[in-house]
């Protein structure tokens, strides 16, 4: 899978394309019908495969003073579709005023023109371009004058409801890891790279992993039982926080994560954190003493539930 950025490099080689387009934030059992439908045209014609996406997130454009939760960085999702050998290429475009107020005519034209796409595979429910106008009934439309064809996927249905994102991200809320497990295809996971903090707990005797949120708003907020990978060769055991660390005075919320049974420098490197089980929500505490203690108990908790 290649990276394209923007509409002002390089193209795609040679001739046409079969192209979805969306967030894919996730990249659920939803989004996953629609890659194997875009994956069967692209064998079927003997082209290649594309998936148009958007950094920034629409919505988090468009409601920055309230973005939605984030289930996966851009980061995230180039390594999980990465293990999706169909797909070929991953084109990014920045989303912002000018793809805001793009006429759906306009966007077919892109398609059809930068992209030239021959078949463009949409959810039932797909609208995008000025006010949303640019939906699939549209889009199909504007396709018999410009040259591709639309195929509309039908939703994905799981416990008795359509998978969305928005759906795991209640979800998470509600520390149902099992019911986006299942939506999601999944454990769901943070990924990030470790950076250096104030070794705070490695001087209470928990030494963590700090992976900095930037300006991701996460779904989940407390503290969990998880399991690392990227220390060794298997998932590891731990315990971890998310949350602002009120009772040393944080501000920024930061993910932090102690591997049980590991003493070992983690600086630098990629770590995944896969969330098994809520343990509490995040409290202030009088003293470190009085942490320490409360940090041994959600250890205990931890290594029990991720044992059972």
């Amino acid at each position: 899978m290649q990276l394209i950025r923007g509409l002002g490099g390089r193209g795609l080689p040679g001739g046409g394309c079969v192209v979805t387009i969306g967030s894919y934030d996730g990249i659920h059992l939803g989004h996953r019908a629609l890659l194997a439908r875009l994956a069967e045209h692209a064998v079927r014609r003997a082209e290649p495969s594309v998936l148009l996406t958007f950094e920034p997130l629409p919505r988090e454009y468009l409601v920055p003073d309230d973005p939605p939760a984030r289930l996966t960085s851009l980061r995230e999702r180039w390594r999980i579709l990465l293990s999706d050998a169909s797909l070929g290429y991953l084109w990014l475009l920045r989303f912002g005023e000018p793809l805001r107020n793009l006429p759906a005519e306009a966007f077919a034209q892109l398609l059809a023109e930068k992209l030239r796409a021959r078949v463009v595979v949409v959810g039932h429910d797909f609208r995008f371009a000025r006010r949303g106008e640019a939906t699939a009934a549209v889009l199909a439309a504007a396709g018999v004058r410009l040259g591709f064809q639309v195929d509309v996927v039908d939703p994905v249905m799981l416990d008795g409801e359509r998978i969305s994102s928005s759906g795991v991200r209640a979800a998470l809320a509600d520390s149902d890891f099992e019911r986006a497990r299942r939506w999601l295809g999944r454990p769901w996971s943070m990924r990030g790279r470790v950076v250096a903090g104030e070794r705070r707990g490695r001087k209470l005797g928990f030494p963590t992993a700090n992976l900095p949120l930037e300006r991701r708003r996460a779904p989940v907020a407390g503290i969990f039982a998880v399991r690392v990978r990227g220390v060794a060769g298997e998932a590891l055991p731990g315990v971890a926080s998310l949350g602002t660390r009120p009772t040393v005075g944080g501000v920024e919320p930061l993910l932090e994560a102690h591997v049980f049974d590991f003493s070992g420098d983690l600086y630098g490197r990629e770590l995944e954190v896969e969330f098994a089980a809520k343990l509490r929500d995040e409290a202030c505490f009088a003293s470190l003493a009085a942490l320490t203690a409360q940090m041994r108990r959600d250890a205990d908790d931890a290594r029990r539930i991720l044992a059972a």
